[in-house]
């Protein structure tokens, strides 16, 4: 499976090789500069991302910076949080008065990077797509399009483009709000996917292949709560369409017959490694709305996602041939932010995490799977493997902000130098120079 952006939205780019890469936080305030490559995983499994580089996964993360008043947002249900305007609509509408009334409410999205993952100066390009959520200039896509973003900017169906700001993001549920300097837009009208039954006709808006822009597919919704785990181990709910979905699709709406958008158009499951010769057709991916309401409206507000547990630490897992000497499975705990709940709790670098709450835990990605099931405020216990005795800790966990995403992101960075600067030590005792290793 592929995420459905694209690396060519202008017609006069030339086309570029885009990578992916992936962090396990929500947002990347401020930019940060990285050391290591990462790769999308592209396969029939629907693996979407790589995991963390070098099996480094970080078991609690987030933060972000912006937010806003004042922005109301029009849905045709019950209110969700941000100043809310009802509107009625009880007649379906056809294919055509849905495009007629939304195209405008649909963009494009392209990205430039600036520095590459080897420290390089160049400039690249990708795209995708997004929707106007409020007159004021509020737009919604997924955070894969703009993810590792030096500059964003937005163009509308008229033709107008406009540089926007990223306003927060939530990678753990691939949405990511961006605000454009501009009033007098209109927005779209947010719907129930909770409402959607197998059958349903729905319709896409968006830029596929980067230079077929504002096209129109439609089709049916094909199945419900589809979910899909990713290579890291996490899962994510989707709906699934046979509606057609393209490179460039990715973070465009997905309409009902109300012309009420009930998904975000996120993915196409391909049976290829490259996302523009996928064989398999039909497959396509949206995130459901009734999922993400409380996360726009949080990430418009606060620039984050309020109530998003943080332990404070960062975590690899315990090497095969480590347990073949005797080291229990788990998450090793490679670095603890000073101050933090797993700080305060005791929890201490080179400790072995086997267990939370009592389940057990074989993995980085498993202990990042449990604290994100939980929700700031909660109380939990670890168990713990230090100098082959077993301990726990309790803690309460905290809640992700700026603050603590920072802090999380300083450590990350400091471990992956840290480790990197070893491997160049090693190449260099043994005569092998300083090659960089594919997947560091």
């Amino acid at each position: 499976m592929y995420y459905s952006d694209y690396n060519h939205f202008n017609s006069d780019e030339k086309p570029v090789e885009c990578f992916q890469y992936h962090v396990h936080e929500d947002t990347q305030p401020p930019k940060k500069k990285r050391l290591w490559p990462k790769i999308a995983a592209l396969c029939l499994s629907c693996a979407l991302l790589g995991g963390a580089v070098g099996g480094l996964g970080t078991a609690a993360l987030g933060g972000a910076f912006g937010g806003g008043s004042g922005t109301v947002l029009y849905q045709g249900e019950s209110p969700t949080a941000v100043t809310l305007s009802n509107v009625e609509q009880n007649e379906p509408m056809t294919a055509a008065q849905i495009y007629a009334a939304y195209v405008g409410s649909t963009v494009g999205i392209t990205t430039e990077v600036n520095t590459n993952v080897y420290g390089q100066v160049v400039q690249t390009a990708a795209s995708g797509s997004g929707f106007i959520v409020s007159q004021n200039g509020y737009i919604v896509t997924n955070y894969h399009v703009i993810e590792d973003a030096d500059s964003i900017q937005v163009t509308l169906y008229d033709g107008r483009s406009y540089p926007a700001t990223l306003v927060g993001g939530d990678e753990d549920n691939d949405v990511a709000v961006l605000k454009i300097e501009e009033t007098g837009l209109t927005p779209v009208v947010i719907g129930s996917s909770d409402s959607l039954v197998v059958g349903d006709q729905v319709f896409a808006i968006g830029n596929p292949l980067g230079e077929l822009t504002f096209s129109l597919t439609g089709g049916y919704v094909s199945a419900l709560d589809r979910n899909v785990t990713m290579s890291d181990g996490s899962r994510m709910n989707y709906i699934q369409t046979d509606t057609a979905i393209n490179s460039g699709n990715s973070g465009g709406p997905l309409f009902n017959t109300y012309g009420q958008v009930v998904g975000i158009v996120t993915a196409k499951l391909s049976s290829s490694g490259s996302s523009t010769s996928a064989s398999v057709e039909g497959l396509g991916f949206a995130i459901p709305m009734d999922n993400v309401k409380n996360i726009i409206t949080d990430l418009i507000e606060h620039g984050y996602v309020t109530g998003k547990p943080y332990l404070g630490l960062v975590s690899t897992n315990v090497s095969g041939e480590a347990q073949r000497y005797g080291t229990p499975a788990g998450a090793y705990v490679l670095g603890v932010v000073e101050g933090s709940c797993s700080a305060n709790a005791g929890v201490q670098t080179g400790d072995i995490i086997t267990a939370f709450n009592g389940e057990a835990i074989t993995s980085a990605d498993e202990l990042t799977n449990a604290v994100s099931a939980c929700k700031a405020g909660d109380e939990v216990t670890l168990t713990i493997v230090r100098s082959g005795q077993t301990v726990t800790a309790t803690l309460t966990l905290e809640e992700r902000d700026a603050a603590r995403e920072q802090a999380i992101q300083e450590l990350y960075d400091q471990i992956q130098q840290e480790q990197y600067e070893q491997y160049q030590q090693q190449q260099q005792q043994s005569g092998w120079g300083y090659g960089f290793p594919f997947g560091w």
